[in-house]
């Protein structure tokens, strides 16, 4: 058959289109043997080809190219083509496909799940003697088709009866045959969108008529229009969702803790209020230590497998001892009665419970035809983690170091290591396959009710996770990520996490981040970046840091002596402001009743009243070592935190990779050491801190974001949102426009410095909006935390005068959520304990058994669960509807 393409594309100088496809006649999908194609007019290219009659379907698209090398590719999937047997010449009059401007509608939070479509119309395909004209509209509601009407007889001449309704078989992209006989060149038409069942008219298009200029040469001929964009007309989709974490659910059929079978639940509850997503915290495994430490969500043993805990037993079957059977479901409900999740418990019970199950049923499950299925799709990864779990407990410690023969990675070895424990390895892949199950079964059936789930993809990964030890070159294990001060922790975070490489994450074109996106959107059709403003650069601490104060922006352009000096006039010693500042003056403010003793045992005298910390309490690594070993009373306390901070007293940290060169110190303004300096240094000091951490590294930093975001965010059709809290670079709102992210917006932490809270009526229209975070108090419990804030905000923000309630009462909660709900932005997605706060029968009774984290505790237990259970909250008919119309008369 004989196929011409048309693709519009307005080069520039030392361009050239190529077509390339799946077709041997196409290259075969190698881009090295694409098609040239000719240039036809100023902006049209064309190509004809021969392929095979007995070729029935391939993809293909356009490439540019430039001299210099550079490749262009389009946005999205490749095309598709396919043909009716009896057709054999197709002109094929394509255009070229930029982002689109409603890019967020094209993830699979929409298409498979606000807009799901269950049963689909037949398939068009292209036919002799046939007009085949095609249109991408996703963002059309299920109950909705898109239909044609134009001038032309083959149109309907305009008439509403004679619509043509388009197909969905392809949906987002619509298609319809039109009998090219009836078609004049030039004639006018339209899309515009109907009711399924009637054929009422929604709406039409939003823009001025289409012309369509193209007419048949030979009654065999097939024509084929194609890459139009629907301009829609309607209001821009605003929608309502949950957030929990899965570790929160409680149901009656619970073990203790929330698990994946209870989100089906949580989903009716969304369906039922109105609401379209349910976020999660991350649902990796970590296990580590086998203790209440491996609570902390965000430090994975690996980026692709589940959690066992949250596993439903008896979705995996029953013991047939039936006496074991029962003690187990009395362990669970003992275990579910209580408030929290006590973690060690109801994992240890789970794994004895499926240990059991594995030797009754394991050898079956892993001779079944979708086990071998799931092996086969998973192994690269599986095999692997499985093999790091079993030696994770042989030897008593994640710490992959302390493996002996293992400690690095060998893949002969450890493929003898899994043949020699084979029935270990064997009960890891059946965990592992029944939480994928479960898991899937669970995005099925949110699919089916209009939900999204929300995933959260966490910045980080463990320096002791199977991904750091499968390969290690991919990650800087020398230092820790972490983040700068902010309204969470004065003293910055350090999270302990390993940084990336990134130039050697490229070299494979981030394989490795392709592939964790990719495994989670086997679950997720929208994700939350866990603290995107590390992929423009990350905050590194070094090892020996405890704090956050000492870390550095990986990457930045650190400052030379010589730039110090010559541009900003800053003379002191930079070198000598990297070692801390300790004089006798500030030692009673560290050290209080202790100072004396504390001079004499941690300090060592360098005259003229300046000391130096003895080499044994150089680092804070070693203060904190030191002081782990002392009995933890006050005095010890007080003076370990003294010398943490002591060793915080610095001006200056050099940069890891360019020695002999600089980065201020972030919050030195609060030192002794910047107290120390004249008001000339001081206002020096500023002006270079100033430019260094807001203009400096602005385009540097926008350069590194767009080189690594594109490709990853491109990887999956999951719908992008960004968590962007924290020290906001001003290249930031940039690179989230250019690659539509929808970005996070909190009215207790605004974005604009000179605010108190956060404006709801200016949110930009693709964002997140929410009342509190994961990392926050609820709406109750910062009402009563801080009264200064509250009172401002009372009066303010709700307009109310006079003093303001000691409590958040249900009327205050609900004014603040109503604000939120009528906000621009896209989603307005609230804490579960922020929803029940409306409700004065429904809530927990006390806020501060709501928290979830506490960012400034690096060892804090993750174990909030909620107070009522999913079946008591779905059958709370009264409330339901009166939330789902809150979310109704919003425009949600």
């Amino acid at each position: 058959m004989k196929l011409t393409f048309n693709v519009n594309y307005r080069t520039e100088w030392g361009e050239s289109l190529f077509l390339t496809g799946s077709a041997e006649a196409l290259g075969g999908s190698d881009l090295s043997k694409a098609v040239p194609m000719t240039l036809s007019g100023t902006e049209t290219w064309k190509a004809e080809v021969e392929i095979p009659d007995s070729v029935e379907e391939f993809s293909y698209g356009y490439i540019v190219r430039h001299d210099n090398g550079y490749v262009r590719h389009e946005w999205g999937k490749p095309r598709r083509f396919t043909h009716a047997p009896e057709a054999h010449s197709f002109r094929i009059f394509d255009r070229w496909q930029d982002q689109p401007m409603d890019k967020p509608y094209y993830s699979s939070a929409f298409t498979d799940c606000i807009c799901h479509r269950g049963q689909r119309d037949e398939p068009v395909v292209p036919s002799s003697g046939m007009l085949t004209l095609s249109v991408d509209a996703p963002m059309i509601a299920p109950d909705e088709a898109v239909a044609v009407s134009g001038e032309a007889k083959a149109f309907g001449e305009w008439d509403t009866e004679k619509v043509l309704r388009m197909s969905d078989a392809a949906y987002p992209t619509w298609t319809v045959n039109i009998p090219a006989a009836g078609l004049e060149p030039g004639s006018d038409y339209k899309f515009l969108i109907i009711k399924k069942s009637t054929g009422e008219i929604v709406a039409w298009e939003g823009r001025d008529n289409r012309h369509i200029d193209i007419k048949l040469t030979r009654s065999n001929e097939s024509v084929i229009s194609a890459g139009e964009r629907f301009v829609n007309p309607l209001a821009p989709w605003r929608g309502a969702g949950v957030a929990i974490p899965v570790f929160s659910l409680r149901s009656e059929e619970d073990f203790g803790v929330g698990d994946f079978m209870d989100l089906k639940l949580m989903i009716d509850w969304a369906a039922q209020t109105g609401q379209n997503f349910v976020q999660l915290l991350p649902i990796n495994d970590t296990t580590m230590t086998g203790s209440w430490t491996d609570s902390y969500p965000y430090n994975a043993n690996s980026t692709f497998a589940l959690h066992p805990m949250y596993l439903r037993l008896s979705a995996m079957g029953r013991l047939d001892n039936e006496e074991r059977q029962h003690y187990f479901e009395e362990l669970g409900r003992e275990l579910n009665r209580l408030p929290q999740v006590d973690y060690e418990r109801v994992n240890n019970a789970k794994n004895e419970f499926t240990r059991e199950l594995f030797a009754q049923n394991g050898e079956a499950t892993l001779a079944s035809d979708e086990f071998k299925a799931f092996f086969n799709k998973n192994e690269s990864w599986l095999t692997p983690y499985a093999a790091f779990c079993v030696l994770r407990d042989k030897n008593g410690t994640p710490d992959m170091s302390k493996w002996g023969d293992y400690a690095v990675y060998d893949e002969a070895k450890v493929k003898d290591f899994i043949t020699l424990h084979q029935l270990d390895i064997n009960y890891v892949y059946y965990i592992q396959f029944y939480l994928d199950k479960q898991m899937r079964e669970v995005r099925d059936y949110a699919h089916s009710h209009g939900v999204a789930i929300k995933g959260d993809i966490p910045i980080g990964i463990s320096r002791t996770s199977a991904d750091a030890w499968i390969s290690p070159r991919l990650f800087n294990l020398d230092c820790q990520a972490g983040a700068p001060p902010d309204d969470f922790s004065v003293l910055g975070q350090n999270w302990g996490l390993p940084t990336y490489n990134w130039d050697e994450m490229a070299k494979d074109g981030f394989a490795w981040w392709k592939a964790r996106f990719r495994k989670m959107a086997e679950y997720f059709d929208a994700y939350r970046i866990d603290h995107v403003l590390g992929f423009f650069r990350i905050w590194q601490i070094p090892m020996d840091a405890v704090h956050g104060l000492l870390g550095v922006f990986n990457r930045a352009l650190p400052y030379s002596p010589d730039e110090l000096r010559n541009s900003y006039d800053f003379w002191i010693d930079v070198d000598r402001q990297t070692r801390p500042y300790i004089m006798d003056y500030m030692l009673n403010a560290f050290f209080g009743d202790y100072t004396d003793e504390c001079r004499d045992r941690f300090l060592i005298d360098e005259g003229y009243g300046r000391y130096r910390l003895r080499d044994e309490f150089n680092t804070q690594r070693k203060v904190a070592d030191y002081f782990a070993g002392l009995e933890k009373d006050d005095k010890n306390n007080r003076i370990c935190n003294a010398l943490l901070g002591l060793i915080d007293e610095v001006l200056f940290v050099e940069d890891p990779y360019e020695k002999g060169k600089y980065h201020p110190r972030i919050s030195a303004q609060f030192t002794f050491a910047y107290q120390a300096l004249n008001d000339y240094e001081k206002w020096c000091y500023n002006r270079m801190y100033n430019d260094f951490f807001y203009r400096r590294n602005n385009d540097f930093w926008y350069g590194k974001a767009m080189w690594k975001l594109p490709p990853l965010t491109d990887a999956t059709d999951m719908l992008v949102c960004a968590e962007d809290l924290g020290m906001i670079p001003a290249c930031v709102p940039a690179v989230m426009n250019n690659l539509q992210i929808l970005v996070l917006e909190i009215q207790r932490m605004p974005k604009d410095p000179n605010s108190t809270f956060g404006n709801t009526w200016s949110y930009p229209y693709r964002s997140v909006c929410t009342t509190s975070t994961h990392d926050m108090d609820g709406i109750r419990r910062w009402w009563e935390s801080d009264r200064d804030a509250t009172q401002r905000y009372y009066n303010e923000v709700l307009g109310e005068p006079g003093p303001a309630p000691q409590y958040a009462e249900p009327w205050i909660c609900e004014r603040i959520i109503r604000m939120h709900l009528q906000s621009p932005s896209m989603l307005c997605i609230l804490p579960l304990q922020d929803w029940l706060s409306i409700d004065g029968v429904l809530r927990r009774q006390d806020p501060r058994e709501e928290l979830i984290n506490i960012p400034a505790n690096p060892r804090h237990y993750w174990r909030y669960r909620m107070h009522l259970t999913l079946e008591d909250l779905n059958g709370q008919k009264e409330f339901n509807n009166r939330l789902r119309d809150e979310i109704t008369n919003s425009g949600r």
